[in-house]
């Protein structure tokens, strides 16, 4: 027994190799945990967060009818609005009036006015706030008419408005003003961190709304033409396509609350004067036989609807929206968009329609981007466009930030939504429809204007660049779903 208790004893010693590779095994293991765990953390992450949409196809190849592609409605053709309504559920109608505003300078000192002439409620829906002038302003008159009693309810995105200081939001619910986060990012709701509000959206008095691109950030003041002053397409509305937008505020109220708003007060003193699709003005009824005209009497105003895309895993709204609207293209199609990287089946479907004669053309950012990686990853989808006849244009005095497009100088959307994967399949998004020559010609105008401070895209020499932007490209195109 003592001859075992001494051998038992020297086994326990330094001396013994046991104890030595006991200590190596287990640093062995710690280190595997480790690389475990540095691996496993955010592959899982990845996989609640953006898997089921970067591995996921739009869903939308072709947009046919019963008779073949040629069957399907120009969007001059009267059958078209009622064929968007199929296909998105949104319903356009007469009523409304639209204003198209371009860039800060268009857009503040109207939307200022507005705020200040509240007398019954305000409701804000902001993707983007960051301190300065801009915030500063709108601080200033939504607590002034929250003191006046007007009703004022400011909701605001978790992730695109982390800049946003506290000071300001402690000014609002001072003064009386109602205000709520959206889906703040925390670690047990990691699925739907990345299904954020892209929605910008403000309405006066349930009867006046504003949308488009715009934050409040002091990025957006100005004209759009220098580095420091981003370029933006903004629209403001009257009509029934305003209580579509309220009804969007209202359900993403709900949703970060849990208070559903019936307050009269958020709705239109006065009902709108109709409720019915009207055709297009200058265009020949195809019921009646006669040219519609465009006096008010006969045109009571702007064809238009409020669209709404909420985040899908399926086919969206957005991406059925975006199909038709080029499958209904028959002579142009302009897009103003600020993050341009289509899945491979839009590609194919802007190249159709350029193939079939529509002059088809894009203008997206350039070089003053403020998002490099979604560039290089457009930049990958240049050559099938171009190669197909599409026109490419790529801005150059600073970032643009618009989101819009018209088609055959009739069909067009100021949106919040880009043409990218995150905006068709992870946002909350919206776009203000129209179907109106006036509201047409004002973007053709305005698209072929910015043209003047673009960079047009050639074929022959965009093949010849240097292979390392082409390995850039290449790489940022591998996680373009995430973009």
């Amino acid at each position: 027994m003592r001859a075992l208790g001494q051998r038992l004893g020297a086994a326990m010693t330094p001396d013994c190799g046991w104890p030595e590779q006991f200590r190596r095994l287990r640093r062995k293991l710690i280190w595997a945990a480790v690389i475990l765990l540095v691996v496993s953390v955010p592959v899982l992450v990845f996989a609640l967060v953006g898997l089921p949409h970067v591995l996921r196809n739009p869903l939308v190849r072709n947009v046919l009818s019963a008779g073949g592609v040629a069957g399907v409605p120009a969007v001059s053709d009267a059958r078209f609005g009622a064929t968007a309504t199929l296909l998105t559920g949104t319903r356009l109608t007469t009523g409304n009036r639209i204003e198209v505003l371009a860039d800060g300078d268009g857009t503040f000192p109207r939307l200022w006015a507005d705020l200040r002439s509240a007398r019954r409620s305000i409701t804000v829906q902001m993707y983007y706030a960051g301190p300065g002038a801009v915030a500063d302003s709108a601080t200033r008159i939504l607590a002034g008419r929250a003191r006046a009693g007007v009703d004022v309810y400011f909701l605001y995105d978790s992730f695109g408005a982390q800049d946003f200081p506290q000071r300001y939001l402690d000014t609002l619910r001072a003064a009386g003003a109602r205000t709520a986060e959206f889906r703040p990012i925390r670690w047990y709701a990691l699925d739907r961190a990345n299904h954020r509000s892209h929605v910008r959206g403000v309405v006066v008095d349930g009867a006046v709304g504003y949308t488009g691109g715009f934050g409040l950030d002091d990025k957006w003041l100005g004209r759009g033409r220098t580095r420091a002053e981003w370029r933006e397409t903004n629209a403001r509305f009257t009509g029934p396509a305003v209580r579509q937008l309220q009804s969007v505020f209202v359900a993403k109220w709900a949703e970060a609350t849990g208070e559903l708003l019936t307050d009269i007060a958020l709705e239109p003193e006065v009902d709108s004067p109709t409720d019915s699709p009207y055709p297009v003005p200058g265009e020949r009824s195809a019921t009646a036989g006669a040219t519609v005209g465009a006096t008010p009497a006969s045109m009571p105003g702007d064809t238009a609807a409020l669209l709404y895309s909420p985040p899908l895993t399926g086919s969206t709204t957005a991406e059925r929206f975006l199909a038709l609207s080029i499958a209904g293209a028959r002579r142009t199609l302009y897009v103003s968009n600020a993050y341009f990287v289509p899945h491979a089946d839009f590609v194919e479907l802007l190249a159709a329609a350029a193939r079939r004669g529509v002059d088809v053309r894009i203008l997206t950012n350039g070089a003053e981007t403020d998002v490099r990686t979604t560039w290089l990853a457009g930049r990958s989808r240049y050559e099938s466009l171009l190669a197909a006849g599409v026109r490419m244009y790529e801005y150059r005095p600073t970032t643009i930030h618009a989101k819009t497009f018209v088609v055959d100088g009739v069909w067009t959307a100021v949106a919040t939504m880009n043409f990218d994967n995150r905006s068709l399949a992870y946002n909350n998004e919206v776009a203000l429809v129209t179907r109106d020559l006036r509201v047409g010609a004002t973007l053709d105008s305005l698209f072929l204007e910015d043209l003047r401070f673009a960079d047009e895209i050639r074929l022959d020499e965009f093949r010849r660049r240097p292979w390392t932007a082409r390995l850039l490209e290449r790489g940022a195109s591998v996680i373009a779903g995430l973009l």
